[in-house]
């Protein structure tokens, strides 16, 4: 009789176990989908303003322009530095990621860091300068975001391999 309960005890238990592991795969996927969703949303939005405001490729619109840096400022305000956790990176995540171990080193918080704090600054002046729609100073601004951007990416993001 005792043995028919330790077979569905033991069975429980590494199902239970295999849940665990499961959930927390599922949480560092979840992040990494997260950020990655982020960024590329910033990036479509960078996109438009090029287009308008840098290219001349559409017809410049100061209110489309100043949607685009509002989400950008939304987004790079949005504390997605808590989606970078332990297990994210690219040797040990569920997800492709091209976030360099680096970046999570811890000795490189600082510099990790200020990087970070930079790209905050632009977007946020991004979004200021194009509240007052004049096209070249969003320009110049557009430029500030885009080293911001580059300066994280030549640090601690993987070249794309073409």
């Amino acid at each position: 009789m005792k043995q028919t309960f330790v077979m569905p005890a033991i069975l429980l238990a590494v199902l239970g176990a295999s849940s665990n592991a499961m959930a927390a795969d599922d949480k560092l996927a979840d992040a990494i989908q997260t950020r990655q969703a982020g960024y590329k949303f910033m990036a479509w939005n960078m996109g438009k303003i090029k287009a308008q405001a840098v290219d001349g490729s559409v017809a410049f619109n100061k209110d489309q322009v100043l949607s685009a840096a509002l989400a950008i400022k939304g987004i790079a305000n949005s504390g997605m530095g808590a989606l970078y956790l332990p297990g994210t990176d690219t040797r040990s995540a569920p997800v492709k990621t091209r976030a360099l171990p680096d970046l999570f080193d811890p000795k490189n918080t600082p510099e990790r860091n200020k990087i970070g704090q930079n790209f905050v600054q632009q977007a946020n002046k991004l979004a200021d300068v194009a509240a007052g729609g004049d096209q070249a100073a969003i320009k110049a601004q557009f430029g500030e975001v885009g080293k911001a951007c580059k300066a994280c990416h030549d640090k601690f993001r993987e070249e794309d391999k073409k």
